[in-house]
């Protein structure tokens, strides 16, 4: 069977939107039809075997998180064949790997997403649309330095994403495999 990861966009980031990870497998193991669910760190990774129907999972995850643990999160799925097309077609590898991030959205970005937010690239930053993946190489200074900030991208992309660094993603594809 093949293998694949739940993405949760935005929990335990902050001190906000908590969701304990071994409160979340079992939940997900008694309240979906999920099977194999394990997780990865605790910023809202779940791997689990392939689901049938991933959108269908996906709504029913975001449903059984928002009744156990009150967050509304969107929740972005991701085979492992696509976790590995996309750390190939990765435009960055020149970048550092801390620094270099995939962004999944859930659907495809409204066609003027990349313009708009090229606009907002501080020097030193870079990004590429990959299907349904944004890769963002930041700028030596950070993430922290970046004017792409989450309201900017949800309001170009006008669909919800999550990101996760490349060590992450890199570890998200062998832990599918």
């Amino acid at each position: 069977m093949s293998r694949s990861v739940l993405l949760l966009r935005a929990v335990n980031v902050s001190g906000r939107n908590l969701v304990p990870m071994a409160r979340l497998r079992e939940v997900l193991s008694s309240e979906t039809d999920l099977v194999g669910v394990s997780t990865y760190i605790a910023s809202g990774n779940i791997v689990c075997d392939e689901p049938a129907d991933a959108v269908a999972s996906c709504a029913r995850v975001r449903e059984v998180i928002a009744a156990e643990f009150g967050v509304d999160t969107p929740v972005i799925a991701r085979t492992h064949d696509e976790l590995t097309a996309s750390l190939e077609a990765q435009p960055f590898h020149d970048g550092i790997e801390k620094l270099v991030h995939a962004m999944f959205l859930e659907g495809r970005p409204s066609p003027d997403a990349v313009g708009a937010l090229e606009q907002r690239l501080v020097p030193g930053e870079r990004l590429a649309l990959v299907g349904r993946d944004l890769w963002i190489a930041y700028s030596e200074h950070g993430v922290q330095a970046t004017k792409l900030t989450k309201a900017v991208l949800d309001r170009a992309l006008g669909v919800a994403g999550t990101a996760r660094n490349l060590r992450t993603t890199r570890k998200l594809a062998a832990l599918t495999a």
